[in-house]
């Protein structure tokens, strides 16, 4: 479930192997608006940059990062995605939820792309906190649950 609340993230950003970073095609007359927004993702900070040589993207400051198709939105001080690692770095504030509430909040949050694994760490002195909507199998398969 903690992986599924950070696809916004996952998802919208290049895998490992891309060449470079490349800016999203504009929509055109030919595509609908629908289509051209699909798997869109809006980041705002105080300052942005992309190294395309290092592959590095950074965020810095108030970052907020938004992803609509998933219905989520991340909050950190500092956002990196390393694209040739496949590996995402939020600092500083981390709280990341959905529109269902699902919610993880930590001090530094990891995330690697190729393997699907997050690793969050607590502020000094603190723990990380994770709220998470838990599913019956039989509930969501639509099958009678053994017990009542």
């Amino acid at each position: 479930m903690v992986t599924a609340v950070l696809c916004l993230l996952a998802l919208a950003l290049p895998h490992p192997g891309a060449a470079q970073l490349a800016p999203a095609a504009p929509a055109t007359a030919t595509r609908p608006a629908a289509a051209a927004d699909a798997g869109l993702v809006t980041i705002e900070s105080d300052t942005q940059q992309a190294d395309n040589r290092t592959g590095v993207v950074t965020a810095i400051g108030n970052v907020r990062i938004e992803y609509p198709d998933r219905h989520m939105v991340a909050t950190s001080r500092q956002a990196q995605y390393f694209s040739k690692e496949g590996r995402l770095v939020l600092t500083g504030d981390v709280d990341v939820i959905d529109a269902d509430g699902q919610r993880i909040r930590a001090e530094r949050l990891v995330y690697r792309l190729d393997s699907e694994r997050l690793l969050a760490e607590p502020p000094a002195g603190k723990q990380v906190y994770s709220r998470l909507r838990l599913q019956n199998k039989a509930a969501a398969t639509g099958a009678k649950p053994l017990l009542p």
